[in-house]
């Protein structure tokens, strides 16, 4: 059990060195494209549920 734990601690070690890790710019870049989007999507919902409500009144009234 011992040499199983070993070698699979060893393989996540080599498989780690592999990656690549952005750089702060990179994540400072992610994180500003993220926002934007979350934004236009919120923006652009809060719209839709707008219209819609204003339509669905209409035809209540």
């Amino acid at each position: 059990m011992l040499g199983k734990t070993t070698q699979f601690l060893s393989n996540v070690k080599v498989e780690l060195e592999k990656v690549t890790w952005p750089t702060r710019k990179d994540t400072y870049a992610s994180t500003l494209v993220v926002i934007a989007l979350v934004l236009a999507v919120a923006v652009f919902l809060w719209g839709v549920d707008s219209v819609l409500s204003a339509v669905i009144r209409t035809l209540l009234r």
